[in-house]
């Protein structure tokens, strides 16, 4: 067979309300050190909408680059290596790694190692190397097939929070005595709660709608739990860190008004509230900054080393998994219609805050 028919979920950049199902041949012939990969799973999160909204500015359409308009979105997934040629990298091999929602992607393979290798291509150049590397199964000492679902997940938006934690701990945080910590039921502030409440450093507020306001205070990892509307009812003299994971303009006033020069940083990560991203008026206090995971990662590895980053981040992380189990349900998908219905659910905040969704997009669906 000399190509396969791959199904490549794309989205409107201009409009993620309109998405489409485009069926891509791949030739089987490989140039020197290409590697076919068979997607087996990848997660869909609230994360890969914010992947969508700051896809031009911080480069996320570049990763598996489309035609025209359309984008294709990076999730967190397993592949199977179907065809090789590179030397270094042998068919049948699992990894882990940023994949296109997809059945199939090819890449070219380089900088390889024991435990994984890097995907080289021309438009990768200038991106986040951390985006770039695929991780062999073989080689992680962490690995339990029976945690997979919960690991793609999980993986990427916990060591997004495990970072935002490093980094405040590293600021002695900006000497603030508490977390703000927005949209507070979504999977990524749920991790960062977790994270803060195992360094057992400072006390956290979740701030979350009065519809998961009975799931957040369940999860027991908050210190307090307030709705959007309580914002002014929260000690405006504690010296406190925000991380907003909503990107809400109205709410980031809100706090930045009740707070103002007590409020010591200000930290935007996500864009749940996608809604309001925009709104009139200047912020008081400080000027809200965004947080990019892989400039932590580099300064750590600097720190400490690329070996002991991973140890240190996948101790953390079968720990948080282990945590999971308890909070999140996980749904299985398969075809491009379930794709699509739960793309908009969860682009429309209307995705339930206790499921996670592994997605096998097979092809020709």
């Amino acid at each position: 067979m000399s190509a396969i028919t791959a199904s490549v979920f794309e989205v409107d950049k201009n409009n993620l309300a309109n998405t489409r199902i485009h069926h891509l041949d791949i030739r089987k012939e490989l140039a020197e050190n290409e590697v076919l990969l068979a997607i087996d799973k990848f997660a869909l999160t609230a994360n890969n909408i914010s992947y969508c909204l700051t896809g031009d500015s911080l480069g996320y359409w570049r990763f598996f680059p489309s035609s025209d308009n359309w984008g294709r979105i990076p999730a967190m997934g397993y592949a199977e290596v179907i065809a090789s040629n590179c030397d270094e990298v042998k068919v049948g091999e699992r990894v882990w790694g940023f994949l296109p929602m997809a059945s199939h992607v090819k890449i070219l393979a380089g900088k390889v190692t024991s435990s994984g290798f890097m995907d080289i291509s021309p438009h990768r150049e200038g991106l986040a190397p951390v985006y770039a590397a695929f991780d062999r199964v073989s080689a992680n000492p962490f690995y339990r097939a029976d945690r997979e679902d919960f690991e793609i997940l999980l993986r990427g938006l916990f060591t997004t929070s495990w970072l935002v934690d490093d980094f405040m701990f590293d600021n002695h945080y900006f000497g603030a005595e508490q977390y703000l910590i927005t949209s507070a039921s979504s999977k990524t502030s749920i991790a960062l709660a977790f994270a803060v409440r195992e360094r057992g450093e400072r006390k956290t507020v979740g701030i979350t709608s009065k519809a998961n306001l009975t799931f957040v205070n369940g999860l027991g990892c908050y210190d307090l739990v307030v709705t959007y509307d309580e914002i002014s009812s929260l000690d405006a003299t504690k010296a406190s860190v925000l991380v907003d994971m909503a990107g809400s303009f109205t709410t980031l006033m809100a706090i930045h008004q009740h707070f103002n020069e007590q409020l010591c940083y200000s930290c935007k990560i996500g864009a749940t509230h996608h809604e309001d991203l925009t709104g009139d008026g200047e912020l008081p206090g400080v000027k809200p900054v965004f947080f990019f995971a892989p400039t932590q990662v580099q300064k750590r590895t600097r720190d400490w080393g690329r070996s002991e980053v991973m140890k240190r981040l996948g101790l953390a992380l079968v720990h948080y998994m282990e945590f999971a189990r308890s909070a999140l349900t996980i749904k299985h998908l398969q075809t491009s219609a379930e794709l699509r219905d739960v793309f908009q659910k969860v682009r429309a905040g209307q995705a339930g805050a206790d499921v996670g969704y592994i997605v096998s997009l097979l092809p020709d669906t």
